[in-house]
């Protein structure tokens, strides 16, 4: 498996603050201007383009001039590359459970496996209370 650690770090760094998600979020529709990525967030214009900044830096968005408006495009490579690093997780930890559970299976004889404990047709009710 290939070291990314730089590339991933920046990117779950960005994506660690739930204004920059929400950019993603409206980022996933299509490419937006920093001016409509700004408009349902409660902050200013200037703060907006930091956040813009981070996520460029992270390689999750480019952006370029249209003229006079900024327009940012989400980049699906480095999302897909996000995603590949939990799936490996999944996949060993996937691995690791179903060891654990033949183990644990080998280990319980068929006398010893326990049974649920029996239901209650009704809950029990206290008088005096």
């Amino acid at each position: 498996m290939l070291d990314h650690s730089d590339t991933l770090d920046r990117a779950f760094h960005a994506l660690s603050d739930p204004s920059r998600r929400q950019m993603l979020d409206q980022l996933a529709t299509g490419p937006t201007s920093v001016s409509e990525l700004a408009r349902p967030l409660a902050m200013t214009l200037a703060a907006v383009v930091q956040h813009v900044q981070v996520l460029e830096s992270s390689g999750l968005i480019s952006s370029h001039k249209a003229g006079r408006v900024r327009i940012c495009t989400i980049d699906d490579a480095a999302l897909r590359g996000c995603e590949q690093w939990f799936i490996d997780r999944r996949v060993v930890w996937e691995r690791r459970l179903d060891r654990l559970g033949a183990v644990l299976d080998e280990q319980v004889t068929p006398d010893e496996q326990v049974s649920p404990p029996p239901r209650r047709s009704s809950p029990r009710r206290y008088e005096g209370s």
